[in-house]
């Protein structure tokens, strides 16, 4: 078993179908997590619309439950999902458990309106947050840390619209109650927040977890990743910058920026194994990322071989760029059965581990009797790469050779990620000769941390300025942003 996925959001102001094209640009997001999908959805709330209680006069609505996005919305789900202003998540879990409480987005209406948020990340001190809203007198329906924030967020627009004597929420009044929400939460954050009247992105001052800026058509879009812009046939303008926050309401868009310079530390692992390789993240494009780290991996680490296969999926261009940088034929030599989903359900570790004879065949003619180099992005506990091997040499291949475009992962993740223990981790316990008599390859190697960032920071395709941005390594060295 290897990484598990973050959550995938997405914000959409201004267009007639918002909740449609959210669902599809969720759909190019799917990979980023498969256990709960959600949208909220409503009609932007002008000035003038009121409702008898002078309350905005369109209410939010949500629809959200376990399962893929095709699981929870079918055809008639849009029927009442009609606005042009919405928020979409798709969830793996990281802080919370996995049900249905803790799908997102989350949802709170109150005497002044309501909000609707989409989280991707995880706070640190999420325990030591919700305590203290518990002693104020909050109550949660989930286990979430994501609820805190929306908590977070409801009390301080509640108190600026009491003090002022203000019946309902003005766009001022939102800046200042994010800006005051974002200052008491610490950790990684990509998060999409809808009240009646505006759409509001905020990236954590690392920018650890990813969040961009588009145009769609009739009105402006945030998501995780540019290839959600795509989706909907919109135009990507910008990522959002790390802690920034972008405020979209009829008045236009506003960019608030932090109020002190940080270093910009996006997680390595978008580009080795969460992106899409057809997504661009901080002037990076991930496929031209992860050929880099190929090349890079052929010159740390050549080795005699007839061909180099990939992973399906995200180690297929690193074994191109491996390939290109050694010259050793690339093959397909590894099929991924598409059908079988992350989401399936294996009743013992046994089977888990057998899965990957269901998910992933090796082309026999592409590889028996050769020497073979296979290139994956990571090794974690080291069952699937023994797997992997086994079905490579059931096909004939004559040597297997691993090849891994990321460096030993060592450590455990607490920014957004679903990892092992460290006692879990093989790279912890066991040194590399160790590792490759437990995969059974004829030769292991990782690519250097050092020779990992230099690849990517050779694709980086903005200034000077911005190409000296750090990356978090935590995984790798223990040494965190936040």
């Amino acid at each position: 078993m290897g990484f598990r996925d973050e959550c995938g959001v997405v914000g959409i102001f201004g267009a007639d179908n918002a909740a449609s094209l959210t669902y599809f640009a969720l759909a190019s997001l799917q990979h980023r997590g498969q256990e709960s999908a959600g949208i909220a959805v409503c009609d932007c709330a002008g000035d003038e619309a009121e409702n008898q209680d002078g309350n905005p006069g369109n209410k939010i609505t949500l629809h959200k439950d376990k399962g893929l996005l095709t699981d929870v919305f079918g055809h008639h789900s849009f029927e009442n999902l009609r606005g042009n202003l919405a928020v979409g998540h798709v969830r793996y879990a990281t802080a919370g458990g996995r049900t249905v409480e803790n799908a997102q987005p989350f949802m709170n209406a109150f005497k002044f309106g309501g909000i609707a948020l989409a989280h991707n990340g995880q706070l640190v001190n999420y325990e030591s947050l919700r305590q203290t809203l518990e002693d104020s007198g909050s109550t949660f329906s989930s286990t979430s840390d994501t609820e805190v924030i929306l908590k977070l967020l409801a009390r301080n627009l509640i108190a600026l619209c009491n003090s002022g004597g203000k019946s309902r929420v003005s766009i001022a009044m939102i800046e200042q109650a994010v800006r005051a929400t974002v200052s008491m939460i610490k950790g990684s954050y990509a998060l999409c927040i809808m009240t009646q009247n505006a759409l509001i992105g905020v990236r954590d001052p690392n920018g650890i977890r990813p969040l961009c800026l588009g145009h769609v058509a009739g009105g402006l879009i945030l998501a995780s990743e540019s290839c959600a812009i795509d989706a909907v046939n919109g135009q990507f303008v910008r990522d959002v910058e790390p802690g920034e926050v972008v405020i979209i309401s009829r008045e236009g868009v506003r960019s608030i920026r932090a109020d002190s310079e940080t270093d910009k530390q996006t997680c390595v692992f978008e580009y080795v194994y969460f992106a899409r390789p057809d997504s661009v993240i901080d002037g990076i494009a991930v496929n031209d990322a992860r050929m880099r780290m190929g090349e890079v991996l052929a010159r740390e680490s050549a080795v005699d071989a007839d061909v180099v296969t990939g992973v399906p999926d995200s180690g297929l261009g690193a074994a191109l760029g491996y390939s290109k940088a050694s010259g050793i034929p690339y093959v397909t030599g590894i099929i991924k059965n598409k059908y079988i989903g992350r989401t399936f359900i294996a009743p013992t570790q046994k089977e888990r581990e057998n899965m990957v004879f269901v998910k992933l065949n090796a082309i026999r003619s592409d590889l028996s009797g050769k020497r073979v180099i296979v290139i994956d992005d990571s090794i974690v506990r080291g069952t699937t790469s023994r797997r992997l091997v086994e079905v490579l040499r059931r096909a004939g291949a004559k040597e297997v050779h691993f090849r891994v475009s990321s460096p030993p992962v060592k450590f455990p993740c607490h920014l957004g990620i679903d990892t092992p223990s460290k006692s879990e981790l093989i790279s912890s316990t066991h040194e590399l000769e160790e590792i490759r008599r437990e995969i059974g390859a004829d030769t292991l190697a990782f690519i250097s941390l050092g020779g990992m960032i230099d690849a990517l920071r050779s694709c980086q395709k903005t200034s000077a300025a911005d190409s000296l941005c750090g990356f978090c390594e935590g995984c790798f060295c223990g040494r965190y942003p936040v």
